[in-house]
């Protein structure tokens, strides 16, 4: 089977329904040609999934900074260094993957495991990415760039042995988007709420949990496509779901009730958006048993519209209610 041009349903042996790919960023190209790899090369680093690197923004948002350019110039440099970061860890990872992601029905279209970017190439990108992120990073803060710095060593880590380590690779993802709020408190020089950490840790548990159970589900030969998926158990997943999602939902209405947090921002109505992550998580739940085909339920969540404009909307009353509304 070869995958389709321009991202048409594909299907697999055995099978009547069709399989997806993602919507390609840039036309199709001849199969072989100098476009048709870089088209690989920017597919391999996954321009789609550094939306998750807007949480180094979440401090200045929430620290009613949004008005201050010079805040704003140092964040948007910060995300920049994660978004080249992600880049090189994507690439690090689909290297090392590639001889399972070759089993998997979805990700053996990968452009490494694929053969559209050669390794060679794929790891003097690695190295351009990390060099330019990490020189980047040392613009800013030194905390900021030790903790850029972690987020990278983290991430090899994680590609080179801890991913199979069930529970422990979850951790480090929920890791990495803790880093990821903290390197933007660090770059902007802004406080950083115990709430927003332990909120960010729960969310980011509740994803990685939520992407094993669906890999678990819809895995054929499970072991051979991720090691650590032989040490988990449907149940055991479930229950780690429920607890984390449930928890989430809570620290964030604790977050928003807090009398320290009603008075920094004057005003008594941010719990009122507590019914965003409670559609989010809920939403999310949906797709992960919904969508079985999908590559990952933490990427059907960047394609699904309802989950989408929940968040716009969620976000546009933060905004409102932090930087709008007073009291009378």
């Amino acid at each position: 089977m070869t995958p389709a041009p321009g991202g048409a349903a594909l299907e697999l042996p055995g099978t009547s329904a069709p399989l997806s790919e993602p919507t390609p960023l840039i036309p199709p190209s001849k199969q072989g040609s100098a476009f048709w790899r870089v088209r690989g090369m920017i597919r391999t680093v996954r321009p789609s999934q550094w939306v998750k690197n807007l949480f180094v923004l979440a401090p200045v948002v929430f620290a009613k900074h949004l008005t201050h350019p010079s805040i704003i110039k140092s964040a948007i440099g910060a995300f920049g260094v994660f978004c080249l970061l992600a880049g090189a860890v994507y690439t690090m990872n689909d290297i090392v993957d590639a001889k399972a992601d070759r089993v998997h029905p979805v990700k053996r279209f990968r452009p490494i495991a694929s053969g559209q970017v050669p390794v060679s190439v794929a790891k003097t990108m690695a190295v351009a990415l990390v060099l330019t992120a990490l020189g980047g990073a040392l613009l800013g803060p030194i905390k900021f760039f030790i903790v850029a710095l972690a987020y990278f060593a983290q991430n090899v880590a994680y590609s080179f042995g801890l991913k199979k380590i069930a529970y422990v690779d979850v951790g480090l993802i929920a890791l990495g988007f803790v880093l990821r709020v903290l390197a933007g408190g660090f770059a902007t020089n802004t406080p950083i709420s115990g709430f927003m950490v332990g909120c960010t840790a729960l969310l980011a548990l509740f994803l990685g949990f939520g992407k094993r159970r669906h890999e678990l589900a819809s895995a054929a030969n499970a072991g051979k496509q991720r090691a650590a998926l032989e040490a988990y158990s449907p149940r055991a997943l479930t229950i780690a779901l429920a607890a984390t999602g449930v928890a989430t939902i809570a620290t964030y209405l604790a977050y928003t009730l807090d009398h320290d947090t009603q008075r920094f921002f004057q005003n008594p109505w941010l719990w009122a958006t507590t019914i965003h992550p409670l559609f989010g998580v809920v939403r999310f739940l949906q797709l992960v048993v919904s969508r079985p085909k999908a590559e990952s339920p933490t990427q059907e969540i960047l394609r699904d519209v309802p989950f989408m404009m929940n968040i716009m909307i969620w976000v546009a009353e933060v905004v409102f209610i932090v930087y709008r509304l007073r009291p009378s």
